[in-house]
């Protein structure tokens, strides 16, 4: 039960009842608290509450129950509660709750003492694993460096020997640099006719300046007269992208080594430390730090294409050597040989052009023609619109004059969907008549730009035949002698 007057300690499950008139003894109390056990969440968190708490609480009085129970009564006139135990004391706690707690301590201490032991047992066993983890990890660590610094040593060996191939290599490259400066010095007569004639056709007008056989045969004879200077040129900076390249390739060799050389030190170093060694202190964090850049694999990989690279290089270079040496035998007959392509392409071409003359003028004829017949159909298709524009007059003012009929008299009848149809089927023909009349207008337009373009073509082709026939083959009448170009005279 609750003692009215002081706060609440306990909670229980069921609902109170309502306080009785009579208040019962203090022996009944003690006896119901016998059967029943309270529930005290904070009984074994707080601390004990000092007897002057409970005095200060008795000092506001909770009212409600009483003020309810005693309807006639107002607040300040109701019995205050005369207690039976002397000296104002009463029980806060049971027996029951007492061996309780007692029962509680014991429980809990022996728990507690159960558990130090485990810990214990289980803390020497744990020392134990880790002087034996630390151990074993060591000699792992130490078992990696030492391969480690084994793999170093093999990629240094390889590193060297290639290193002297590229010194070599890059030597003999650079002597074929030279011999394709002087050849090159000696192919400015050849390129300067042919040029001139590339320069000439360029002056030709509209479609004319096209890529016609002439255009391909001495556009491939600059390409043979540049060998000289273009191709040996190309074969020139292909010799110098090279020499670059052996170069970048021995400076890459040269650091990698280098690098290896370092890294050798260190990880000799590493291999060397035991915990007697001097020189070993804590460095805070320096596990979180991740320097590295690389793992074993691309760690590898790194050196190997540094190799590879090298490797690579110095093919090209010897593969470039002999194709130079080829190159410069055989400019001079290639030459040659295109210069008289050129003269039967421009012969060709000359031929071509005058056909193509006299085709353009019987097109220019036919294309009048047809000007004046699609320009009368033209005619005709808008009369034909205008037409069917009265028609879908008539029809739609038929169905708005319907449209204002009384009442009842507003019938979806036959005349009124035939009407309907109508003006559907009207303009479905105007919109084709249309399409056809853009159509033709489109036609139209064509035509006559086609006109003009035939028109225009016959001024080209008239200028076309003068630059191939008085230009072009007018200066092709003498050529310079390969051995001169080549420069061995």
């Amino acid at each position: 039960m609750e003692l009215y007057g002081y706060p609440l300690k306990a909670k229980f499950n069921q609902p109170q009842p309502p306080p009785p008139k009579v208040l019962p003894a203090t022996s009944t109390v003690a006896a119901s608290y016998k059967n029943r056990i309270p529930y005290h969440p904070e009984s074994f968190s707080m601390p004990w509450m000092p007897n002057s708490y409970y005095k200060a609480a008795a000092l506001n009085p909770t009212l409600a129950p009483l003020t309810e129970s005693f309807p006639g009564l107002p607040p300040t006139k109701i019995v205050p509660f005369i207690s039976e135990r002397p000296n104002n004391v009463f029980t806060r706690h049971t027996l029951d709750d007492w061996h309780r707690s007692n029962m509680t301590n014991y429980k809990e201490s022996e728990t507690t003492r159960h558990n130090a032991e485990r810990l214990r047992a289980d803390l020497t066993r744990t020392i134990k694993d880790v002087y034996q983890q630390a151990k074993r990890t060591q000699g792992e660590s130490t078992k990696d460096l030492g391969e480690r610094v084994n793999d170093i040593e093999y990629w240094k060996s390889e590193l060297c020997i290639e290193l002297d191939a590229m010194i070599r290599e890059t030597n003999s490259l650079a002597d074929m640099q030279k011999r394709l400066e002087r050849a090159l010095a000696d192919t400015e007569g050849p390129f300067q006719v042919a040029h001139k004639c590339l320069l000439n056709r360029e002056k030709r007008m509209g479609i004319d300046l096209v890529h016609d056989d002439v255009e391909k045969q001495l556009i491939t004879e600059i390409k043979v007269i540049r060998s000289c200077r273009e191709r040996l040129q190309q074969c020139l900076d292909t010799v110098n992208a090279q020499l670059m390249c052996n170069k970048e390739a021995r400076q890459e060799l040269e650091k990698d080594l280098a690098d290896k050389q370092m890294g050798h030190h260190i990880d000799s170093k590493c291999y060397q430390l035991k915990n007697t060694s001097r020189g070993i202190h804590y460095f805070r964090g320096v596990e979180r730090i991740d320097a590295t850049v690389s793992v074993p694999e691309t760690w590898a990989r790194f050196t190997d294409n540094n190799i590879f690279r090298s490797q690579s290089d110095r093919a090209t270079s010897a593969k470039l050597r002999a194709s130079t040496e080829s190159l410069l035998m055989g400019t001079a007959d290639e030459m040659w040989r295109q210069f008289s392509k050129v003269n039967d392409a421009f012969t060709s071409r000359i031929t071509e052009t005058a056909n193509a003359k006299s085709k353009i003028q019987t097109h220019l004829a036919k294309t009048r023609q047809e000007i004046f017949q699609i320009e009368t159909k033209i005619q005709v298709i808008q009369k034909t619109i205008r037409d069917k524009e009265v028609q879908l007059k008539v029809a739609q003012t038929r169905l708005d004059e319907r449209t204002r009929r009384p009442n009842v008299e507003l019938c979806r009848d036959a005349a009124q969907i035939r009407l309907v149809q109508e003006v559907n089927e009207i303009n479905e023909t105007l919109r084709n008549l249309h399409q056809c009349l853009r159509a033709s207008e489109d036609m139209l337009q064509l035509l006559v730009r086609s006109k003009g373009v035939l028109e225009h073509d016959l001024v080209v082709k008239n200028n076309s035949l003068f630059i191939d026939q008085e230009r072009c083959m007018g200066m092709r009448k003498s050529y310079p002698s390969t051995v001169q170009i080549l420069g061995y005279v």
